[in-house]
């Protein structure tokens, strides 16, 4: 969906300086606003707004304008798919189940079945196992095959099974490949039982399948310092950091590292 000129300009001056977010923020807020008021159906501006706010992390304020939106059309799934991931972002649990279950109810897709799955697997629900049972019942493929086990895999290394977990994860992969969460979950495994030789090897694949991914990096650095790499966990930090320049963490550890040589 197209931005106005104007909001648009404003929403990517919000991205690039950091030190003038505060008062673009509220630039764009005040831009919304006046668009929303001239608009007799506001709701396509509003559910811009609505990006806006979630581009600029003010998800208290995207909830905000996307309950007007719910007013409106309360049976509108997508409306509540989307309020459950803002919840999500903004930690709140609670809320984001309950607006996944919503969607659910309203319409229940595989997509909108599995955003509630992943959540209560996340959270050590059960519940999550059955959906995802439910889900591979309906043979939809081996993309949506390799998200429930995926999501299966979670629900298992939250509850300390690791072994059944991996299982999960490696059908995940056979399945999709490319499915970059499973490698990282498996990887995570290793890495907390100081496995970290499995660990690295699990990280080294994620990179390879997709050498874009700033998390595997970073992990593969972790990997790297705690076997005493510090060269190599040096350069998988800067690594992350060129491809994900908000990874607050690769950058306190290369000031960590830059300062002991």
């Amino acid at each position: 969906m197209r931005l106005y000129p104007l909001l648009l300009l404003l929403l990517l001056n919000a991205c690039k300086e950091e030190k003038k977010t505060i008062v673009t923020n509220q630039q764009v807020v005040d831009s919304f606003s006046k668009q929303i008021a001239l608009q007799k159906d506001s709701s396509p501006v509003r559910l811009q707004f609505v990006d806006a706010l979630d581009s600029l992390k003010l998800y208290d304020k995207a909830i905000d304008h996307l309950d007007t939106l719910l007013m409106k059309d309360s049976l509108n799934n997508e409306l509540w798919q989307r309020k459950g991931t803002l919840h999500e972002y903004n930690k709140d649990t609670a809320e984001a189940i309950r607006s996944y279950e919503n969607a659910v109810k309203l319409y229940p897709s595989a997509a909108n079945q599995l955003y509630l799955a992943n959540i209560l697997a996340e959270n050590s629900n059960p519940q999550a196992l059955r959906i995802c049972a439910n889900i591979v019942s309906m043979s939809m493929g081996k993309e949506t095959d390799a998200n429930c086990n995926f999501i299966a895999g979670v629900f298992f290394a939250r509850t300390g099974k690791s072994k059944k977990a991996l299982q999960l994860f490696d059908l995940a992969i056979n399945d999709n490949y490319t499915l970059m969460e499973a490698y990282m979950e498996k990887g995570f495994i290793y890495y907390d039982t100081k496995n970290y030789t499995e660990a690295l090897k699990v990280f080294e694949t994620a990179t390879t399948i997709n050498n874009q991914y700033a998390d595997a990096y970073y992990w593969k650095a972790k990997c790297n310092e705690a076997t005493g790499k510090s060269e190599d966990a040096l350069l998988n930090y800067k690594r992350s950091l060129a491809l994900d320049k908000e990874q607050k963490v690769a950058s306190a550890a290369i000031i960590r590292l830059e300062a002991k040589k």
